[in-house]
């Protein structure tokens, strides 16, 4: 039986190698008069060099969207499983108290 697609229903498809994602833990996050543009890094401790590894460019009424989807999910995330800390200001580059890496 065909799936039958409603009026105003999107359907959307996403590849096996997109739906594994990558792991990020820093954003950087620049904008011109026409758009953000969200760089997402996975720094590793005592590595003084890290590459983007995906970037997303958003128009402005597409980041704010984003932000409140994002405040609306985290609200719900820390209903059930209680506040999320915040470290607070962190400076760039990460040191994480590990050992300087040499080859």
């Amino acid at each position: 039986m065909e799936e039958q697609v409603q009026p105003n229903q999107l359907n959307i498809e996403i590849s096996e190698e997109i739906a594994e994602g990558t792991y990020a833990n820093l954003a950087i996050i620049t904008h011109s008069q026409a758009e953000f543009v969200v760089d997402f890094v996975n720094v590793m401790p005592g590595v003084p060099k890290s590459k983007v590894k995906s970037r997303i460019v958003l128009s402005p009424m597409h980041a704010k969207r984003l932000l409140n989807a994002l405040a609306d999910n985290i609200g719900k995330f820390e209903d059930v499983n209680g506040p999320i800390n915040d470290i607070g200001q962190v400076e760039i580059p990460l040191q994480f108290g590990g050992p300087v890496a040499q080859a």
